[in-house]
């Protein structure tokens, strides 16, 4: 009977695809795409087991499972995101920056950050959005007329970090479903787990707010919307990445390449190219020159060349430089190698791989910002939605050369994708979760919470990292740093190193330097001290 309903399957899909223009090899699947849905773009899939078709929406014990699933993960999320916060571990770069443009955005003001202004020479009226083209988080502004703060960031990331979830479940189970009788649940729901607790996901979580979390939701809904069918819906979604940052026109562009494999694809495919490439320049050399920031004040490709023109020259007349700069430093391939080793590389096998090259040579061409190239932050999971499904599709590309173990070893892939996620789960952040210093009050996290409420509110400070989470939404927090500001309080750290300084010993000098210019202390405790001046 397993066989005779594999055989109905491979016909109705065969015909299906046949009837759509793509090409079919000889086992019945598509040739350029991960195998869409087998009867009408409507469907979510086939109902391969019982002969029946599910039409509209998932059974309902699927849509608790999932939903279940989704709500664990934010939950973890978010869990994570605000232990460190309420242990003082969180930072003022990146999360006050982003605290204080919402705080703007939500009295419909132009996103302001006072400290990202100050502490990078730009002035205290600085825009964000002269920083990076992120519009999207205007989405995030009506949080807070619920509650002021940091912490409504980091739920609000764990939130749409986790809603990305039932979108790789879907892509899974429907490519999955259309392969094999068997695979479907069997695959969907150990990917989707092992797409929760990947490093790329996690790292985001960890570093505390960005707007990469507008990212892995968006792009999942695109590759899942356009394995569906509804191209109209995936170009929407693509097309609303170029709001969450400059450079999402390169992931666009990507998704091009990837069209352009596909024979009936390759007009959208040539248009998603160039709009993609198109959106990046424009908001590079256009919209964030227009908001107060610097067109090249984010280019890292010195190496090649000290502009766009003539790296793409030295690129082009001289390739073997940009193969050594892919290894250099040798932690670009580590990274590579970590980007792709929790689907277990079979993202290479897919024709959906090409979306990857445009953001991954972004980063790994670049020669400085280190943080591009390392396997922590929040950058990978830019790319992380892509890199699963273009795992799952070669996967099912390796199965379908074995047809008679098709099922067999796609779902082995499948547990060993979650073996691997919770087997690196230890080796990043997600791993503090198993220590109790992640969750312990210390002198040190007692004695930042009374140096937190040594500044009145209200008032100009200049804190460490650490304190400016806490006092950013009831101060006009800058950030202290190596160069005196002059305002009236400064909540410092001597206790530990802290960004930007160099050393323990530069941070002690800053505060002496303080006390010479008149300011006095009013709290010292386990390394913090806090400082006015009449």
């Amino acid at each position: 009977m397993a066989g005779i309903a594999r055989a109905a399957a491979r016909t109705v899909a065969r015909r299906w695809r046949a009837r759509r223009g793509d090409p079919v090899d000889g086992n019945g699947l598509t040739a350029n795409l991960v195998t869409p849905n087998l009867v009408t773009p409507n469907l979510v899939t086939p109902n391969l087991v019982t002969g029946s078709l599910v039409t509209g929406r998932l059974p309902r014990r699927d849509l608790v499972r999932v939903a279940a699933l989704t709500v664990v993960a934010a939950a973890l999320y978010a869990f994570y995101s605000c232990v460190t916060l309420a242990r003082f571990r969180a930072g003022a770069y990146d999360l006050v920056i982003f605290d204080q443009a919402i705080r703007s955005y939500a009295r419909l003001q132009a996103p302001v950050s006072m400290l990202k202004g100050v502490h990078n020479g730009f002035g205290p009226g600085f825009c964000v959005l002269g920083d990076h083209w992120s519009p999207a988080l205007a989405l995030l502004a009506p949080l807070y007329w619920i509650h002021d703060g940091p912490a409504t960031l980091l739920v609000a990331q764990a939130v749409l970090l986790a809603l990305s979830i039932p979108l790789v479940w879907t892509y899974a189970f429907r490519a999955s479903s259309a392969v094999t009788v068997s695979a479907g649940r069997r695959v969907a729901y150990p990917v989707a787990v092992a797409y929760a607790l990947s490093w790329p996901i996690t790292e985001a979580v960890a570093f505390d707010f960005h707007e990469v979390a507008f990212a892995p939701l968006l792009t999942a809904a695109m590759l899942e919307r356009h394995q569906a069918g509804r191209r109209g819906a995936a170009v929407l979604a693509g097309l609303a990445l170029l709001l969450v940052k400059e450079d999402m026109g390169l992931l666009l562009a990507g998704f091009g390449l990837f069209l352009l494999s596909r024979p009936r694809d390759r007009w959208l495919g040539a248009l998603l190219v160039a709009v993609g490439l198109a959106a990046t320049l424009v908001a590079t050399r256009v919209l964030i020159p227009h908001f107060g920031g610097r067109a090249g004040y984010y280019w890292a490709y010195w190496t090649l060349g000290p502009d766009l023109r003539r790296a793409a020259v030295h690129a082009v007349t001289r390739p073997g430089d940009v193969v050594a700069l892919l290894a250099d430093p040798p932690l670009k391939l580590r990274t590579l190698v970590l980007t792709l080793a929790p689907v277990l590389f079979t993202a290479v096998l897919s024709p959906l791989g090409l979306a990857l090259l445009p953001p991954l040579l972004e980063r790994l061409l670049a020669s400085t910002y280190p943080n591009w190239w390392t396997p922590r932050y929040h950058y990978t999971a830019f790319v992380v939605a892509i890199v699963f499904a273009a795992g799952i599709d070669g996967a099912l590309r390796v199965a379908a050369r074995f047809p008679e173990r098709a099922g067999r070893l796609v779902r082995a892939w499948a547990v060993l994708v979650l073996a691997t996620s919770v087997a690196l789960v230890p080796f990043f952040s997600f791993g503090a979760l198993f220590t109790p210093s992640f969750y312990a009050e210390t002198a040190r996290t007692r004695a930042a919470g009374r140096a937190v409420a040594a500044v009145p509110d209200g008032v100009l400070v200049e804190a460490t990292g650490s304190l400016a989470p806490a006092l950013s939404p009831r101060t006009r927090t800058l950030l202290w740093d190596r160069t005196p500001r002059g305002a009236p309080w400064v909540a410092a750290d001597v206790g530990a190193r802290t960004f930007p300084f160099g050393s323990l010993r530069a941070q002690v000098a800053r505060v002496e330097a303080l006390r010479a210019r008149g300011y006095r202390v009013v709290f010292r405790e386990a390394g913090y001290v806090v400082l006015t001046r009449p």
